[in-house]
């Protein structure tokens, strides 16, 4: 039976009992094999002498080629040297800033109103440069995908496109099909947020091109907090400079020796492995939830969960509200726009409902995962429905 015909996924979670959680955008629910995981690594600690050097190593290892799996897609098996281990988003698009080329003059294109992470550290690179930083808005009717390609067209000196994949506020998607070849065809650099896609949305990174990719892991990739990812291109991973120095990125043999020159770095994108994240919790956590998204396989997993916000979005249309949903949106994410004077009401009845989600901005997002099925997704439309009277 495919993956999206399945109703009967709650005994895969840890939600409690009557919470239709919707807010994976925020923090993805808890399988109850990342739970076991988790709970297994902590009793372990409890002796941590009895743990293996090489069994800590092969753990890493591990979580590393598994997320490079999620980024190079279903199918692909390779040895995860373009993947490093760090602690955040945040941390992870300062160092594609610190490492990408920009000058005075040079541009950086973001989107209006993106997620800190992407865009804090892009600030900061412009003001030391004397670069500058343009924030596409849509005009009204427009996309993203086309109001990212006029903004080049309009601008030849943006040199760095530094963008999601599905906005964070309400799932609005870009084509980065056409971007990316845009930008290649300007020689200007991709990087990319894939905090709300990877996990949920198939990726094509040998498509696209970019220079730098980071995730968060505790989002769609379901595992813990203070553990996400960076995937960089292969120049970066014999090239580029990491953002603080650490053992655990050098030959470990030759940094425990006290060198008088610094020893080499290890081997791809483990240059770029931060310090002090490779906790055997968050190792155990990351590698049941990557392995549960493989065996799922990311684009049956993006269908089901399609099948899903399709439900609800399908209510709405039964009722002449579709101008309340986002158009385009990704089949795992969107914001839920009430008329203003109805918004309280709405978001009254799907907390009454149970349902949990984030509000901000005047825009309910709804991030269901397979722990909610169609049939629920369905019921809080009506719920909504019957509050827009």
């Amino acid at each position: 039976m495919p993956l999206s015909d399945h109703d009967a996924l709650t005994d895969l979670f840890a939600t409690p009992p009557g919470t239709l959680y919707l807010d994976s955008a925020a923090h993805g629910p808890r399988l109850c094999s990342v739970h076991s995981a988790a709970e297994a690594a902590l009793a372990d600690g409890v002796a941590p002498w009895r743990i293996d050097m090489d069994d800590w190593y092969a753990s890493i290892e591990r979580v590393r080629t598994l997320a490079a799996m999620i980024f190079e897609g279903d199918g692909f098996r390779g040895d995860g040297d373009g993947v490093a281990l760090v602690p955040s988003v945040g941390y992870a698009m300062s160092l594609a800033a610190n490492n990408l080329e920009l000058d005075a003059g040079d541009t950086v294109l973001v989107l209006e109103g993106q997620f800190p992470s992407n865009l804090l550290p892009w600030q900061q690179r412009c003001a030391q440069t004397g670069a500058g930083l343009v924030a596409v808005r849509r005009a009204h009717g427009q996309d993203w995908t086309a109001a990212v390609l006029a903004a080049l067209d309009a601008d030849p000196a943006i040199r760095i496109l530094a963008l999601p994949h599905a906005h964070w506020h309400d799932g609005a998607l870009l084509d980065l099909d056409r971007i990316s070849a845009r930008a290649q065809a300007r020689d200007a650099a991709l990087v990319l947020d894939m905090s709300q896609s990877l996990g949920a949305l198939p990726a094509d990174i040998a498509r696209w091109r970019p220079q730098f990719v980071a995730a968060v892991g505790h989002k769609w990739l379901l595992g813990s907090h203070g553990l996400a990812y960076l995937w960089a291109a292969p120049h970066w991973r014999a090239h580029g400079q990491p953002l603080e120095q650490n053992w655990f990125a050098r030959e470990h043999a030759a940094a425990m020796a006290s060198p008088s020159q610094p020893p080499p770095y290890r081997a791809g994108a483990r240059r770029f492995d931060a310090g002090g994240v490779a906790h055997a919790q968050k190792l155990a956590m990351a590698a049941a939830a990557l392995s549960q998204l493989q065996d799922w396989g990311i684009a049956a997993l993006s269908q089901a969960l399609g099948a899903r916000t399709a439900a609800f979005d399908a209510v709405l249309r039964e009722h002449g509200l579709e101008d309340w949903g986002t158009p385009g949106h990704a089949p795992h994410l969107f914001g839920l726009r009430p008329a203003a004077q109805r918004l309280d009401a709405v978001a009254h009845a799907l907390a009454d409902a149970g349902a949990v989600f984030t509000q901000r901005h005047g825009v309910l997002r709804i991030a269901p995962h397979l722990q909610v099925t169609p049939a629920q997704m369905r019921m809080l439309a009506e719920r909504v429905v019957a509050a827009a009277q």
